[in-house]
């Protein structure tokens, strides 16, 4: 078969304007949705978060962005998914620092590797962590608590955790050492059962973050009684911190970011990119995120990578000096 110059020409200059096409973002031929992957289940704070902006960022896209919740294993499931999917702009994970940084170094094969398997997007929050007590429970501060747990079970306690080998795990250890405490964490598949078994009464406590205890707490249906990170909260101004408490070394603030497969083209995460930062910026997204307990603050890829690598270097420190073996 022959070919003409003039259609060798012209099946050249056809792939140069798909190629265009493609580089300027999300060719109009597809219609989404955008799956935004969530490794918790729904209910939680994550999930919350991701709905929120997912609603906004259908507008800004130009299609629909539908929350994908792969709950289970610390959000290993998800960052797995994300993994497997194609890097073709359209799937992407919304995650804190426990899948991204964390998890890698505590479990032993966890399916995925951050620095090569995905592409930081952009961040786009802080939050802190929190040790919040049942209603069921007359405490209303950590020395009541501890005084609580010695009077109740000399000293033996369980706190319910959202995943095992999270921050919230590592600092119930901590909390136990400092005070004299036997405690023992219960991890579950997510917040929202955690919060489930805390408002039924069947734990007396838990540690997670402020997004997964803010709505609760407001309602007194629960109470957080101490607080991650290096100053009080603006929505929880009357709640101390640990720091505050004597209990240093927790001030590095966990992140909120999204993330894509590795090899998707820097167009497509520039574009979303760009339509995250007009989302996060708009008053409305700000205020009901603000409300969640987050501090909102966007930042780019480079950012986000440089957040990622610093925290995950924290705690490589952390882990380190606590003994935890990776399972």
């Amino acid at each position: 078969m022959q070919f003409s110059v003039q259609r060798i020409v012209g099946a050249l200059r056809h792939t140069a304007v798909l190629g265009a096409l493609l580089a300027c973002g999300w060719a109009q031929a597809q219609t989404g949705p955008v799956k935004l992957l969530v490794g918790f289940p729904p209910g939680g704070g994550t999930d919350a978060i991701a709905r929120t902006l997912a609603d906004k960022l259908k507008d800004q896209l130009g299609m629909p962005v539908v929350v994908d919740n792969k709950a289970g294993a610390g959000g290993q499931l998800a960052a797995q998914a994300l993994k497997a999917a194609a890097p073709d702009g359209m799937t992407l994970f919304l995650s804190h620092d426990h899948t991204i940084s964390i998890l890698p170094q505590v479990v032993k094969n966890p399916g995925f590797d951050p620095a090569k398997d995905f592409v930081p997007v952009a961040g786009f929050a802080t939050f802190v962590n929190a040790l919040a007590m049942s209603g069921g429970t007359p405490v209303k501060s950590v020395n009541e608590y501890v005084a609580w747990v010695k009077s109740q079970g000399a000293g033996k306690g369980t706190v319910g955790v959202p995943a095992p080998a999270s921050t919230p795990e590592f600092l119930v250890g901590v909390i136990g050492k400092k005070y004299g405490l036997d405690l023992q964490p219960v991890p579950y598949r997510g917040s929202a059962p955690m919060m489930a078994d805390m408002l039924g009464n069947q734990i007396a406590a838990g540690v997670g973050s402020v997004p997964d205890f803010i709505e609760n707490h407001k309602a007194g249906k629960i109470r957080v009684v101490a607080v991650l990170g290096g100053a009080r909260q603006a929505t929880l101004p009357d709640v101390p911190t640990f720091a505050e408490l004597g209990l240093s070394g927790f001030e590095d603030m966990p992140y909120y970011g999204i993330f894509a497969p590795a090899g998707t083209p820097k167009a497509f995460v520039d574009k979303f990119s760009d339509a995250l930062a007009k989302v996060v910026a708009m008053p409305d997204v700000k205020e009901r995120l603000t409300a969640m307990g987050l501090t909102v603050g966007f930042i780019d890829a480079a950012q986000l990578a440089k957040r990622e690598h610093a925290y995950t270097q924290v705690w490589t420190r952390l882990i380190k000096a606590s003994g935890f073996q990776a399972q």
